[in-house]
């Protein structure tokens, strides 16, 4: 099994001190060991898990999605504990596992997105109880959740979205980019457009391998 191995901490000192990170890639380390796994790439992220706008895990959605490989995480709530976000995910393709339940089934991940959305909403709910009993005592407070903080959230997890979703025009898109690559070191046949994807390890829609032919469908759509 081919994987994309995402890692993530939700601050900037966890991410310099490498708290949380290297518990994360041990576990995922085991488990591709466990499983014979060939490791892609890995991408760490620095952001807080109420965010779904993440570069990173963008990166690596893409990735994972025009190789056919599998994103691995260490725990569920590395990737989201917004259910919504989990779910559209999880019906999208872009097959993932979590090293600490490798076996669990799309029911189970489906229960787990509720419980880590439950989880960060009574975090929240804690966290403004807090701040308003802080704000009864005379404590100034800032304003971290402003309008613009919401409006930059909100339009990155429609990103987030569009990205994970759609169909084969969707899949051209994704590797337009990759072709640009290709073009660029002076292959254009379709043959050798269909060897460099190969080499890559990219796989078509239908998880194959590429010939001039699928090259052909490919360019059709990306024109």
């Amino acid at each position: 099994m081919r994987t994309i191995n995402y890692l993530r901490v939700s601050t900037e000192r966890q991410g310099r001190s490498g708290l949380g990170l290297e518990a994360q890639r041990a576990s995922i380390e085991a488990f591709c060991a466990t499983r014979q796994c060939e490791p892609l790439a890995t991408y760490t992220e620095i952001e807080s898990g109420k965010r779904d706008d993440r570069p990173e895990l963008i990166k690596a959605l893409h990735h994972a999605k025009v190789t056919g490989a599998t994103l691995v995480i260490a725990k569920l709530d590395r990737l989201s504990r917004n259910a919504a976000f989990l779910m559209t995910l999880k019906d999208a393709g872009v097959r993932f596992i979590c090293a600490d339940m490798p076996d669990a089934n799309n029911l189970t991940i489906g229960i787990m997105a509720l419980i880590a959305q439950q989880e960060r909403e009574a975090t929240s709910t804690r966290t403004k109880e807090a701040l308003q009993a802080a704000k009864a005592r005379g404590t100034k407070l800032g304003n971290p959740n402003g309008a613009a903080a919401l409006r930059r959230a909100s339009k990155g997890n429609t990103a987030a979205l569009t990205t994970i979703t759609g169909n084969a025009d969707a899949h051209a898109l994704d590797l337009a980019p990759v072709i640009a690559d290709v073009r660029s070191t002076g292959i254009t046949s379709l043959s050798g457009i269909a060897t460099a994807l190969n080499a890559r390890t990219i796989r078509t829609p239908r998880g194959g391998k590429w010939h001039a032919t699928s090259v052909k469908n490919l360019l059709a759509r990306i024109a």
